[in-house]
């Protein structure tokens, strides 16, 4: 195995992605580091010079996949836009980065909460930062969304949860990626209704 003519960020990519690859196939528990190395090309002495454990590869795993979704969120539609345009904008676009991921659909959903403690306690952190911005970007809309109402931390976490659940929902995890019966854009109006129905709420 040769890293002569990759970078320390390359690597680093190809052991999670690879990491990621088999959590799809066998799950988190049945991963094992030789399984992970072989698949980037490296050695396991490679492996541990950019990682501790496999435990510290899935947690740069997450955190890697979550920041993209994040960033896709905040950067779909614009404040200027009457809210139901900015909830579908974001919406469509926060499915279809998930079916272009499919790769990473069972890490997000389903290992990190039985991971471990700082896995369930980095899952939950995350939730809550989905949670934060939801409510910053309703609080950014109101200037040209007049009827909007501030949106309560409480039911920002309500949303996330409600949209994590409805993903769940619609996967196995006990079958490969490519075994979904319909890609996750199929939920598109389930979850601007859910979303809607929040942000809507008047009691």
């Amino acid at each position: 195995m040769t890293t002569a003519t990759r970078t320390d960020e390359s690597i680093r990519r190809d052991l999670i992605g690879a990491l990621a690859s088999c959590v799809a196939e066998k799950g988190y528990a049945s991963t094992t580091i030789a399984d992970i190395v072989a698949l980037a090309r490296v050695s396991k002495r490679t492996f541990y010079e950019h990682f501790g454990s496999k435990e510290e590869c899935l947690l740069a795993l997450y955190e890697h996949v979550t920041s993209r979704l994040m960033d896709i969120v905040r950067s779909s539609g614009n404040v200027r836009q009457r809210f139901p345009q900015q909830i579908a904008d974001g919406t469509a676009a926060f499915l279809s980065a998930l079916d272009s991921m499919p790769e990473f659909t069972r890490t997000l959903l389903v290992e990190m909460q039985g991971a471990g403690e700082r896995a369930f306690r980095m899952r939950q952190e995350t939730l809550r930062g989905f949670a934060r911005t939801i409510v910053e970007m309703v609080e950014a809309g109101r200037a040209a969304n007049p009827d909007l109402r501030r949106l309560s931390m409480a039911r920002a976490l309500a949303i996330v949860g409600g949209i994590n659940e409805l993903l769940l929902q619609a996967i196995d995890p006990y079958v490969g990626p490519s075994k979904m019966d319909r890609p996750f854009s199929a939920l598109y109006d389930d979850v601007v209704v859910l979303i809607s129905a929040i942000l809507t709420y008047r009691g």
